[in-house]
């Protein structure tokens, strides 16, 4: 995708946490039918080996680009979206102990049990997540319509696992913050333009913003833009913390994991900032 630079995912993955020393670093996420799982066990199990108890593995069921470019990653056509919940289990026997007359190791990576997500934008994922007693992650950020429904069904159908005892749901969201809201939505254009952009089918590079561009869209398209980012959370620090708290009570989700795709480099850090400000105030106030 030439506007979001994560086709070599262990290496950022390896690279933020190189960087850093104490958060959790994880990949958002592997699409498993473009890979051989083995391969992803030893990728993640030499990063789980590198920073011990710090990096997790996201995978999700959608081949994420095009039959030709999935088979010029694979070299075959084995590799299926249907193929998803097996080769999720195989995976887990990887980073499970080896055992007895077992003849294909993931080196390293057998036994360090590095913690699995599930991610998805519908009601598959959801399923599957609650079965295996994993960890669930939805694409609230771009497929909010079955967030509720798919929210609902992957608690129901939970069952304790290894890894977890009880459900963890995490929700995807954009989040752009600035000192105003009319900066902030501003800011936000340029995520609006590259959603625009791959709707239309020529996905681009994060464009700059551009002010007044959801008034020069069709109708059609504002509608588009209104259900596609329905969860973000645009505006000044206070106005994010009140769609924060919203989101939060509305769902009941454990976690939250915010992208911010805004186009200068000083004002997406600035973002960052405030929003961590934002989601302390909350933790700290008497209904956080």
């Amino acid at each position: 995708m030439p506007g979001v630079a994560s086709s070599a995912t262990a290496v950022l993955v390896a690279h933020v946490a190189g960087a850093t020393s104490t958060i959790r670093v994880g990949a958002g996420g592997i699409m498993l039918p473009n890979h051989a799982p083995l391969v992803i066990a030893e990728q993640f199990g030499t990063l789980a080996a590198l920073f011990p108890g710090r990096v997790e593995l996201g995978l999700g069921r959608a081949p994420g680009t095009d039959p030709l470019t999935m088979r010029a990653l694979r070299r075959t056509l084995q590799g299926d979206v249907d193929d998803f919940p097996n080769d999720v289990l195989e995976l887990q026997r990887y980073f499970a102990e080896p055992q007895p007359g077992q003849r294909v190791l993931a080196v390293p990576g057998a036994g360090l049990h590095v913690p699995i997500w599930i991610l998805g934008s519908s009601l598959f994922g959801a399923q599957l997540a609650g079965a295996l007693g994993l960890p669930f992650a939805f694409a609230s950020h771009f497929a909010p319509a079955q967030l509720q429904e798919a929210s609902a069904l992957y608690r129901q159908r939970f069952a304790h696992s290894g890894q977890l005892q009880r459900p963890q749901l995490m929700l995807g969201i954009h989040a752009c913050v600035a000192d105003t809201d009319e900066a902030a939505r501003e800011l936000f254009s340029s995520t609006e333009q590259a959603f625009i952009q791959l709707r239309r089918g020529t996905p681009v590079q994060l464009p700059p913003p551009r002010a007044g561009f959801r008034e020069s869209l069709s109708a059609a398209e504002r509608a588009l833009l209104e259900h596609t980012l329905s969860c973000a959370v645009v505006g000044s620090p206070d106005t994010v913390r009140r769609g924060l708290s919203e989101l939060l009570a509305r769902t009941g989700a454990d976690e939250l994991i915010a992208t911010s795709m805004i186009y200068d480099h000083s004002a997406r850090l600035r973002s960052y900032e405030l929003l961590a400000q934002a989601a302390a105030s909350m933790s700290s106030s008497p209904a956080g």
